[in-house]
């Protein structure tokens, strides 16, 4: 019995030990999850749809605000300053014929009495030549003399001195006058002072420097235009005087704690290319910066101020406003067809900038233009579009404009 214990017992662990794992194996195959074929990854993206519209291009170029006329004002005559305005300071106002300046104009009043007195003098002389020669013509007349009498009997070379003295008086009080008016520096224009080289109790000389100062009338500004610029502008040319050729221009300046917007028009273009840098110069005009002469309701615009301009171009029609992102360097764009799959289409650039880029042909409306940046695209990558709940429309066009709006100057 022994024996067979002996003999049996190993055959039935063994066996039990195989039902165990088969069991336990049956089981794991029950748990195991079913596969499933892969499934194509499909690439998550953005899109905004096309839409073909008409609208008027922009030119963006930049500068710094100068006057248009900007005098040194210098004495006329000499003398020592006795007076001042109170606007005569950096950065006063003044009006047009304002008197800034006065130099001591006592010299200048004897003067201009010496002069008028001079010429009563030289006018009491020629009267009395005139009489003289007058009587000599009585006397020939009287005496019966035959003949005309000769100069020197009329006095005429005696007359003629005496005129002539009287119309060098006549100058010397003019001058005289002038020379009294010139001790009162006044202003030529309203305007506003940039500097001051003199105050009260200097003594200046003609051709002495006493400030400078600068028109407030208008304001200009230089704006710098390559020859693609210029393909997308109607400008007036340097001769050109009709206002009709006047583009609005936009000036805009956030810098040097300095911020607003002024509305301007292109008045003129320098009739010349610049030799370095071969650009065209255009010259934006703005009225009364200051708002001092109640011409206009715009914001402070100073002097020197560095502005972003924004200038009104052609109209173009038919075409295909977009964010500049979506463009790449060989000028194609990735569009997302019906079929969900990627398009590398190439398109016809008719101006890029910036921010935004116009597109002549190779998109139509309604088309769908992806938005995400793809490092390597492929032809015919299936898309799951992120946001296609999205329909072409005019919501959508604005959701275009605002996207690839603002910061497009240089």
């Amino acid at each position: 019995m022994r024996k067979l214990l002996k003999v049996l017992l190993p055959l039935l662990l063994v066996a039990l030990s195989i039902i165990v794992v088969m069991d336990l194996t049956q089981r794991a195959k029950d748990k195991r999850p079913e596969l499933k074929e892969d499934a194509d990854q499909a690439m998550l993206v953005d899109v905004i749809p096309a839409e073909r519209v008409s609208l008027n291009l922009s030119v963006f170029s930049q500068g710094s605000v100068r006057p248009r006329t900007e005098t040194t004002v210098v004495a006329e005559v000499s003398g020592k300053i006795v007076e001042v305005s109170p606007n005569f300071i950096a950065g006063g106002f003044f009006r047009k014929g304002e008197v800034l300046l006065q130099i001591d104009p006592s010299d200048y009043e004897a003067a201009l009495k010496r002069a008028e007195a001079n010429l009563a003098s030289r006018k009491a002389q020629y009267a009395d030549q005139k009489a003289r020669s007058e009587q000599a013509m009585k006397d020939w007349v009287n005496l019966g003399r035959e003949g005309e009498p000769s100069d020197l009997t009329l006095r005429k070379p005696q007359l003629a001195e005496a005129l002539a003295n009287v119309q060098a008086a006549e100058a010397d009080l003019q001058k005289a006058r002038r020379d009294l008016e010139r001790t009162r520096i006044k202003g030529s224009y309203d305007g506003l002072v940039r500097s001051k080289q003199a105050d009260v109790g200097q003594y200046v000389a003609p051709g002495i420097p006493v400030a400078v100062t600068f028109s407030i009338d208008t304001a200009e500004v230089r704006l710098p235009l390559s020859a693609s610029d210029l393909s997308f502008l109607e400008l007036p040319s340097a001769t050109d005087e009709s206002e009709q050729h006047y583009p609005q221009v936009t000036l805009r300046s956030d810098t040097d704690g300095i911020s607003g917007e002024w509305q301007g028009r292109i008045i003129r273009t320098e009739g010349v290319i610049d030799e370095r840098s071969r650009v065209t110069y255009a010259v934006a005009q703005v009225v009364d910066p200051y708002g001092v002469l109640g011409l206009s309701q715009q914001p402070q615009l100073r002097m020197g101020t560095f502005v972003r301009a924004e200038i009104a171009g052609k109209r173009v029609d038919d075409v295909v406003m977009l964010p500049r992102s979506v463009l790449s360097a060989d000028d194609t764009v990735l569009i997302a067809n019906t079929d969900n799959e990627l398009e590398i289409r190439p398109v016809d650039v008719i101006r890029a900038e910036p921010r935004k880029v116009y597109i002549g042909g190779g998109i139509e409306s309604g088309e769908w233009v992806i938005t995400t940046q793809l490092d390597a695209p492929i032809e015919g990558t299936a898309l799951a579009i992120s946001n296609q709940d999205q329909t072409p429309g005019a919501a959508d066009t604005e959701s275009v404009n605002v996207a690839a709006s603002g910061g497009d100057q240089p």
